[in-house]
């Protein structure tokens, strides 16, 4: 009997916990590459979009489309780094999408013709940014 109510109980904590973490958004994973380095983020239910916050609060994360990761163009400890406010900006590739890892590669293509940044965020949101280590 003592057996289990304790694993009543360790599957109760096992799913309270569980909880907790869907509810801030998941575990942190890869969310995307800045000037080469990887980031993991914690998803947060801030939502940002309609606010009329200024374009300059926000940094850019490109989205590259299916089975790619996305690019940010600032990350912690850079200057002008808006401390994890971002809008979204899916891209539309004129050619076989590559993966990139820098936002002066979004942006070379981009000038190249290559591909298309929208000009209309899909999302405006808040979320903290972890370095992945050894992320090079």
């Amino acid at each position: 009997m003592r057996r289990l109510v304790s694993l009543v109980a360790g599957l109760g904590l096992l799913l309270s916990l569980s909880a907790s973490i869907v509810a801030a958004g998941g575990p942190p994973s890869l969310a995307f590459y800045v000037d080469g380095a990887r980031y993991r983020t914690l998803g947060t239910p801030t939502d940002f979009s309609g606010t009329g916050a200024p374009d300059s609060s926000f940094d850019r994360i490109y989205m590259l489309g299916d089975g790619l990761i996305p690019v940010a163009d600032a990350a912690p400890g850079e200057p002008g780094f808006n401390g994890g406010r971002w809008k979204v900006l899916p891209v539309t590739w004129h050619t076989t999408p590559v993966q990139l890892t820098s936002d002066e590669q979004v942006l070379a293509y981009a000038g190249a013709g290559m591909l298309t940044i929208a000009s209309t965020p899909v999302a405006e949101f808040e979320c903290p940014v972890i370095p992945v280590q050894g992320g090079r």
